[in-house]
């Protein structure tokens, strides 16, 4: 269905996965150039998991076992005169349960190539568990029989409080997104009047969806389906999906659509796009990080507002009103509802705490 100048939607052709192809396209032509660096054997690795992983789940493996080779090349003293591409699965069989926790110990803080990095206890979780998957890999083979890594004990986790808004916060928000420009002159405010519309859309549409800051920016202007009241967003993974909304994100989006978007000529190859940047290009993730960041920053100095808090926001918001954790786990797209309940455990702890105090034994007199 196309948006036509009337506010309908006609059958037609869509170049909805455009945008996905090419970012695609990027991502694989980004790990063959990470894949460069590596020895021959730990290709065989990309290779085999290719069928069941998306390539930016092969990219995030390739850094984390680029970070080990590294610090085997750096730190361990059999490997100090080779270079990545010359360790072989004989170099990986031989070694021992202590080398992966001189490794895990390493993540915490180290420096290469002139930077430190450090890594809190999901980083070095994440790296522990992807170095798992690859070793197991060639376990599975048979070509290799030590598997050092299933000795080491996984790093504890933590659990973190979710960040969110309540709801006074939220209606700060959307108040300052809609009014900063009263406060503003010259150039600053035509900048702001300019993106106003857009950045209602935007901050209307994270809040009264759900939706990831990757899908936010892979809407085309065909995904948009004002008869249905409905989005339509790619998931992680590649799967196509209906998001449905209520009336004021219908309002925000038709008002962007119908007299901000409607004047924006776009520079060829974005003419599909949702949302547009100042340069008249599909507008970036990192583009929203820093609008979301920049008008959050003004609400609250206590907690650190993304894209992605807005959407606990939501997620806590929808759980608060239907008590339906299968549904916010349908809604949010989580593939295992054990990750949202997890996620949205605390409110059932709030519940519980509030009927601590619903039952009166005694009747004052």
């Amino acid at each position: 269905m196309i948006y036509s100048k009337k506010g309908l939607f006609i059958m037609g052709t869509s170049n909805h996965q455009t945008y996905y192809q090419k970012k695609n396209a990027y991502n694989v032509n980004k790990l063959r150039n990470l894949l460069q660096e590596f020895p021959p054997f730990a290709k065989d690795f990309f290779r085999g998991i290719e069928p069941t992983s998306s390539v930016n789940t092969r990219i995030g493996y390739a850094y984390d076992i680029r970070t080990f080779f590294r610090f085997l090349i750096a730190e361990n003293p059999t490997f100090r005169d080779k270079q990545i591409k010359d360790l072989t699965l004989n170099h990986l069989n031989s070694l021992e349960p202590v080398d992966i926790e001189e490794y895990l110990e390493y993540l915490k803080y180290y420096t290469y190539d002139g930077k430190d990095y450090s890594n809190d206890e999901r980083g070095i979780h994440r790296k522990l568990s992807s170095l798992r998957k690859f070793y197991l890999y060639f376990q599975k083979r048979d070509m290799i029989t030590n598997n050092p890594t299933t000795v080491v004990d996984m790093p504890k986790l933590h659990d973190r409080e979710i960040i969110r808004l309540d709801s006074g916060e939220v209606a700060e928000l959307l108040d300052l997104v809609e009014h900063a420009g009263e406060n503003l002159t010259g150039r600053k405010k035509s900048f702001y009047e300019k993106n106003k519309l857009r950045n209602i859309a935007i901050f209307t549409l994270f809040l009264g969806t759900g939706i990831r800051v990757s899908e936010c920016v892979g809407l085309d202007i065909e995904d948009v389906d004002f008869r249905e009241n409905r989005i339509r967003i790619m998931r992680k993974g590649g799967k196509e999906e209906f998001v449905y909304f209520g009336e004021e994100v219908r309002s925000a989006l038709k008002n962007y659509i119908e007299i901000s978007r409607a004047q924006i000529q776009p520079i060829a190859g974005h003419e599909h796009a949702l949302f547009y940047s100042i340069q008249k290009r599909r507008i970036s993730v990192q583009a929203i990080e820093n609008l979301v960041t920049e008008y959050a920053s003004q609400i609250t100095t206590f907690k650190h507002i993304t894209p992605h808090k807005l959407r606990s926001t939501y997620g806590t918001s929808l759980y608060r009103e239907t008590g339906d954790i299968y549904l916010v786990a349908e809604v949010l797209g989580h593939n295992d509802v054990n990750t949202t309940r997890k996620h949205y455990a605390a409110l059932d702890d709030d519940k519980k705490r509030s009927a601590a105090t619903a039952v009166t034994l005694r009747k004052n007199k």
